[in-house]
């Protein structure tokens, strides 16, 4: 169990992140969207802000950079990601949207060339990118006579999630501030939960339209405390063991787990167009950090192993 236990650390933040969009799919049939979104939050924030308490010596920003990282995250991370996320979900599969999420890092490589010009990009770099882009069109198949149709307006929301990490993720490097990363997500989910709020108010989101059921407790239970609190806490020590890069790799074993709750639990069907536009975002991802990961690889694989 030593040996392995970064390989199933890995796997088990992969199998959260990954059910968790089979949970938001679930409870949105008993919460109006953002405002379970922010529930979510609500929760997952108190419980992060205790563990920074705990963890860090640093449990509170101090002075205008590390506040406004605090605000980016909110707003980016947590805010605007899970609103667009939540709202985007109603229309479409676990597995889709698990799909379109896992086009952020190459999202983020593409913002990091505009806001941080040190990082260039190079040929294999744009065509890692692009092949990514496509990988979405493949997934939604677009139909030009009904460019507005449901399905696709929710993957467009759900892609706009994906943007909108991408850019927090990016923009949180530009800001000199060297807070604790638990921190900084603990503040973040309880700024992002405030905002939520505020949104789910000019939406005409009602707390008298909630459905208080076991189903949709243990979907916001499970969103709250698993995969965000237990979630982020496996991410934390993966980080710090196995470094940026591999953690990244998350974001494509993650769509493996939704699309197989999905089928399980909500009877979602996976079709070719998921299969496919997956495929070619994850090659889109190799492409983009095919030398990272070539250098990385040694180090990974004596990491999952423990040697």
């Amino acid at each position: 169990m030593v040996r392995y236990r970064n390989l199933l650390a890995f796997l088990a933040l992969a199998g959260l992140w990954g059910t968790a969009f089979m949970a938001i799919k679930a409870g949105l049939a008993y919460f109006p969207p953002v405002l379970f979104a922010a529930f979510r939050y609500d929760i997952a924030g108190l419980l992060m802000l205790g563990y920074a308490l705990y963890a860090t010596d640093r449990w509170r920003p101090r002075g205008r950079a590390e506040w406004a990282l605090v605000g980016v995250g909110a707003v980016f991370l947590i805010a605007a990601y899970h609103a667009f996320l939540f709202v985007g979900e109603q229309g479409t599969t676990s597995a889709a949207a698990a799909v379109v999420v896992s086009l952020s890092p190459v999202l983020t490589t593409a913002f990091a060339r505009v806001f941080l010009p040190s990082e260039r990009l190079t040929t294999a770099g744009i065509a890692g990118i692009l092949l990514g882009l496509v990988g979405v069109v493949v997934l939604t198949s677009p139909d030009p006579t009904n460019l507005l149709n449901g399905e696709l307006l929710a993957e467009g929301l759900v892609f706009a999630a994906a943007l909108s990490f991408a850019l927090g993720s990016v923009l949180t490097r530009r800001i000199p501030a060297q807070l604790p990363i638990e921190t900084m997500e603990a503040w973040s989910m309880v700024g992002g939960a405030l905002l939520m709020h505020g949104v789910s108010v000019l939406l005409g989101e009602s707390v008298a339209t909630v459905e208080v059921t076991p189903a949709g407790i243990a979907a916001l239970a499970y969103l709250s405390i698993a995969a965000s609190a237990v979630g982020f806490l496996i991410y934390f020590d993966l980080l710090d063991r196995l470094g940026p890069i591999e953690i990244n790799l998350v974001s494509y074993v993650a769509p493996v787990f939704a699309a197989i709750s999905g089928a399980l639990l909500l009877d979602e069907s996976i079709d070719a167009a998921t299969v496919a536009g997956f495929v070619l975002i994850f090659a889109g991802f190799v492409l983009l950090k095919r030398r990272a990961l070539a250098a990385e690889w040694p180090r990974l694989r004596a990491a999952l192993s423990g040697e």
